[in-house]
């Protein structure tokens, strides 16, 4: 699935020769990913050049004179440009290539960093300097403290380079999930608050080393935690025969109704509770498929200007539709859904990334499903086929 990277920022620094360079801030779903030079960049695009050849676009130009500030702002639109369009590909997404040189590129970042807090200031620029040519990192054990939708955490031990996508197979060989069902549950970064709320930041993608994420996130009060990462909530069946699956799901459903974000109606809720003091996952989650916004992800409030400007918005996205509820200033409420069927492109904003993510996880469950059913359908037609040319071997044995 697509990511979306953006450099909004950069910054001239000295280097060791008294002159100056310019780093790059290059964000990986909103978030700050890593900061690297021109020169990396360009030693990048070689390496990937060596095995996609011509189908990568084209790397902004070296310049052989001294920057003016037009031009550096220029570069950073190109490379921005650059980064986005090659990451379209997901070959290139794949790459050996391509996922070594970010999670080096991420392990600078943490290093500068822990020099930044825990030696002087100034380290940190002579280390980019000395990882200017190479990235000369060696990773180094750390325990992570993965957290689960009720509250507990597994603490795991990792190496600071592991990805996402490794760190996923850790705690999920440690909660004794199916191995072909890892791919239904992901990594995210969740915001907690004081008086017990919760914000999913963002999902972390499987390149992404969630110690080093969790470290540099901008955003305070986070922690990794683990969600299912489906929006179709007929997936359940999928995990159904898993005991651990069947538990996390059950855990997300009760947290989700705690923090409101399922929104059973009297009956339902009295008909979970008794669920649940029964502790009767399979039906809890049963009941759960009939529940308004079960296995939807919803996102932080926000405003929005229609019905009237100033109106408050809370958005759920799942099963195939984006619910808007909206407060009016006058404290009623009016829901408004647009279905994924209609929805054909959208823009990503600086502040909409999670909402960006889950569309295309949407249209990618769908995708799957039609690529099924048109599976189903050929191997139906298939069968018909192969019917009609018994009956009629058979009616010509008859015949003769």
């Amino acid at each position: 699935m697509k990511t979306h990277f953006c450099i909004p920022v950069s910054q001239r620094r000295p280097d060791a020769l008294g002159g100056r360079y310019v780093l790059y801030s290059v964000y990986l779903d909103g978030l700050l990913f890593c900061r690297v030079r021109y020169s990396q960049l360009h030693r990048w695009n070689e390496q990937l050049q060596r095995v996609f050849g011509s189908s990568l676009p084209p790397f902004p130009p070296k310049y052989y004179l001294a920057m003016t500030t037009s031009m550096a702002d220029e570069r950073r639109a190109q490379l921005e440009q650059y980064l986005q369009n090659v990451t379209a590909d997901p070959n290139v997404l794949r790459s050996d290539v391509f996922i070594e040189f970010l999670k080096l590129a991420q392990l600078v970042l943490s290093c500068t960093q822990k020099i930044c807090t825990e030696w002087l200031p100034t380290a940190s620029t002579e280390l980019e300097m000395e990882t200017s040519n190479t990235f000369n990192i060696t990773a180094e054990k750390a325990f992570l403290d993965i957290f689960l939708p009720n509250g507990r955490s597994v603490n795991i031990e990792i190496l600071t380079s592991d990805s996402a996508e490794r760190v996923l197979e850790v705690v999920s060989h440690k909660l004794r999930l199916s191995r072909e069902l890892v791919g239904y549950f992901g990594l995210f970064l969740i915001r907690f608050y004081k008086e017990g709320s919760l914000s999913v930041v963002k999902k972390l993608a499987d390149f992404e080393l969630p110690y080093v994420s969790l470290r540099s996130s901008e955003v305070q009060n986070c922690k990794v935690g683990l969600r299912k990462w489906y929006l179709d909530p007929a997936f359940d069946s999928v995990l159904m025969g898993c005991r651990s699956a069947v538990e996390l799901l059950y855990m997300q459903a009760v947290q989700d109704i705690e923090k409101e974000w399922i929104k059973p109606t009297q009956g339902q809720r009295q008909e979970l509770e008794a669920l649940q003091k029964e502790n009767n996952q399979t039906k809890f989650l049963q009941l759960c498929q009939e529940v308004q916004h079960y296995g939807y992800m919803q996102l932080d409030p926000c405003h929005c200007d229609s019905p009237e400007p100033g109106c408050r918005a809370v958005l759920s996205v799942g099963n195939d539709e984006i619910n808007c509820c909206i407060t009016l200033p006058d404290n009623r409420t009016q829901d408004v859904v647009f279905q994924m069927s209609r929805v054909k492109c959208w823009q990503v904003t600086f502040l909409a990334f999670l909402l960006s993510s889950c569309l295309k996880k949407m249209v990618s469950e769908k995708m799957a499903k039609l690529a099924a059913e048109n599976t189903e359908m050929s191997q139906a037609r298939q069968r018909l086929q192969m019917g009609q040319v018994h009956q009629a071997a058979e009616f010509q044995t008859r015949g003769k």
